[in-house]
């Protein structure tokens, strides 16, 4: 109940806090402004062909549409949210700054393409983004229109397995093989608002909350290349109170990531969202030196995905207060430089390396969840890092082969044992404290019948305290495969 009530507050909440006034304030402006019916009560609307961008897709329009934001809080008088429109084109750009006060309108049939050169962004790697906001307040997205980040440009070699990948460390511009541009940050703002926008192709991350107060997500299209490494979807980082609801997110790597790199994450939301990955649906990690605490994801739909609902905790932070309900999983296998092994549910809490700490993942909840997978579920803590007060209820596995790679393997990554040799079962359970499991009915096809034995894999040395009710097990027919939509 206490969930239930914590998503309606935030629906509420973030239905009514977009029509509060902005309190920046700004220069004001000589060049005529335009006001449309259609904004909100307060709102002014410029057009960043008024400040002379042209929308050809071949030159660059940054300074005019710098331009335009800039002068957009000052027009408002700080009277409401001022929406800087981009008319149907295409608009060259570098880096764009957003100011408090500022919502970016791209209208159905525009697009922002962010550039492709070291020199389209900031000095420092760390505000590398086609769209930034930093330290701003009452800022957002939307007009139906689409951002693009080229990703493809920074394709370096196309491969089915993987793709490789441009890094810009070779200019000793940053350190490591992801050295790319984002596409879309809030940093350290204040009541954000993306809605009603679709962000394609990121060259590295698409969708990236740092350190945010208030937030809200809804009816967003996320799609980046299925091949290529490290395009997530929604990056949420020590960032608290933020809603997501009705995403469609279909991209190679992570779809929806909590981390926790400097501070806690409490109070996430994530509701109606339909999710195809070739890593993990839904991840909290592996970034995790700080606390998670309040998340809530419901009546979300993975499909093909590497991993589907996954802890991934190598840090030191705890997690607590987790709840996953109302979710139709399908998982496969694809090839081992991804990680995952087509866990629809994986829990795992190590250290990373002998410098890490461990970190305590408890009440953690599984409830109407519906998987078909070509893996079992895996359950890890680790000595000094257990898993304490797992809830299994009405959930229904199946387990059936659907690729012809390997299986038999278990993956820790990142760090801790990498990926060992196991035999595969329904569930693997690995240092434990408390685990209820109710109404959970387990199968898997004829075809699994001679490596499949073993419904439930634990040492009753680091497992204890499990209850099991109304527990089944068993093997499926073609038939009873096919009642449950796993063809």
């Amino acid at each position: 109940m206490t969930n239930q009530l914590l998503a309606a507050v935030l629906i509420l909440f973030f239905t009514l806090f977009q029509s509060q006034p902005s309190t920046s304030s700004f220069s004001s402006s000589s060049i005529p402004l335009r006001t449309s019916s259609t904004a909100g009560a307060g709102d002014i609307r410029i057009s960043v062909t008024d400040y002379g961008a042209f929308g050809d897709g071949a030159h660059y329009d940054t300074p005019h549409i710098q331009a335009a934001i800039d002068a957009c809080p000052a027009a408002s008088g700080g009277a409401g949210v001022c929406r800087v429109v981009f008319p149907p084109r295409t608009y060259l750009t570098a880096t764009l700054f957003l100011k408090s006060g500022v919502v970016l309108e791209v209208q159905r049939g525009a697009k922002i393409l962010g550039g492709t050169r070291l020199e389209d962004y900031p000095a420092e790697a760390s505000r590398w983004y086609v769209v930034l906001a930093e330290d701003a307040v009452d800022v957002g997205i939307t007009g139906g229109g689409e951002i693009n980040g080229q990703g493809l440009e920074f394709v370096e070699r196309f491969d089915e397995r993987k793709n490789v990948m441009v890094s810009w460390n070779r200019t000793g511009a940053c350190l490591g093989d992801e050295c790319r541009p984002r596409l879309v940050g809030f940093l350290r703002c204040r009541n954000v608002r993306v809605w009603n926008i679709s962000l394609i192709e990121p060259a590295y991350w698409c969708l990236h909350i740092v350190k945010c107060l208030n937030t809200s997500v809804s009816d967003v299209s996320i799609f980046g290349h299925f091949n290529s490494p490290n395009n997530d979807g929604i990056d949420i980082e020590d960032s608290n109170n933020t809603f997501i609801t009705r995403c469609k997110i279909d991209t190679g790597d992570d779809a929806i990531c909590p981390k926790t790199s400097t501070g806690p994450l409490y109070n996430l939301t994530a509701t109606d969202c339909w999710i195809r990955t070739k890593s993990s649906a839904i991840k909290l990690g592996s970034a995790s030196w700080f606390e998670f605490k309040g998340l809530i994801f419901d009546n979300i739909t993975i499909v093909d995905s590497h991993r589907g609902l996954g802890l991934q905790i190598r840090d030191g932070g705890n997690v607590n207060d987790v709840t996953f309900s109302n979710i139709n999983i399908s998982t496969r296998y694809y090839d081992l430089s991804w990680w995952g092994r087509a866990e629809p549910i994986y829990v795992t809490t190590c250290p990373r390396d002998q410098n890490a700490a461990f970190g305590i993942i408890s009440n953690v909840q599984f409830i109407n969840i519906t998987a078909i997978s070509e893996n079992g579920v895996f359950l890890s803590g680790s000595g000094g890092g257990l898993l304490r007060y797992l809830k299994f209820l009405n959930v229904n596995l199946t387990y059936r082969r659907r690729t012809n790679y390997a299986d038999g393997l278990v993956d820790y990554r990142p760090g801790c044992q990498g990926l060992v040799k196991h035999r595969p079962a329904g569930i693997i359970m690995e240092s434990i404290e408390g685990l209820e499991v109710e109404n959970v009915n387990m199968g898997w096809s004829e075809d699994l019948s001679d490596t499949w034995d073993n419904p439930l894999d634990f040492r009753p040395l680091t497992v204890n305290n499990i209850s099991l009710i109304d527990f089944h097990s068993g093997l499926y027919t073609q038939k009873q495969i096919e009642s449950l939509g796993a063809d």
